[in-house]
């Protein structure tokens, strides 16, 4: 198993899915947010970033062995949670994996194969996971020399600017299928996926 610690974002607010939580819906016989949890935790360790205190999404990972941090202004977007979980990064991390929760196809596998990238290919700062086509997608394991630039992100738009800013250094790792951007965000897209899984 990686030292490389995993940040599981999952603070947003669910909007898409009309008055349902996304990351509550059952996979497995579980909440995803456990089963992503879950997945994470048999490739390194792993800090979830989520809504402030009180939430349905703390319960479900009860026992689990991983650093739970609220993030008091998620309202902004995705990048408050990743400004506040690189806050609890561990002083001597190399680099650190980001991972959405919503990623319902993802294996622990997966992730292994994105640490082991950031292991084995030292000279690429951003290792990012993709379709098998070669789509970027989700996770994206950023070396410490960036972290300082994931702290100072604003908005919504997640760490694309990031990306975009060092293109050139970054790794794509092909993963099977579309599992590195198939996410769940809308009741419909949930009832495909679902569909596909009984055919």
């Amino acid at each position: 198993m990686s030292t490389i610690p995993i940040i599981l974002l999952a603070a947003g607010q669910s909007s898409r899915m009309r008055g349902t939580d996304k990351l509550l819906q059952h996979v497995d016989g579980m909440p995803l947010l456990r089963r992503s949890a879950q997945i994470a935790l048999g490739a390194g360790p792993v800090i979830v970033a989520l809504p402030p205190e009180p939430h349905d999404r703390y319960a479900v990972l009860d026992g689990l062995a991983v650093q739970m941090v609220p993030v008091p202004d998620a309202a902004e977007g995705m990048n408050a949670s990743l400004r506040t979980a690189i806050q609890h990064l561990p002083d001597d991390a190399s680099a650190v994996i980001v991972l959405l929760a919503d990623l319902p196809d993802l294996t622990t596998d997966d992730i292994k194969n994105i640490s082991q990238s950031v292991e084995i290919e030292r000279d690429w700062k951003i290792h990012r996971g993709s379709t098998q086509d070669g789509k970027p997608g989700h996770p994206v394991a950023f070396d410490r020399s960036l972290f300082a630039e994931l702290r100072a992100l604003s908005g919504d738009e997640g760490a694309q600017t990031v990306v975009k800013r060092h293109r050139g250094t970054v790794k794509l790792i092909p993963l099977k299928g579309n599992r590195a951007r198939l996410d769940l965000d809308t009741p419909e897209a949930w009832a495909d996926w679902r569909a596909k899984q009984t055919t």
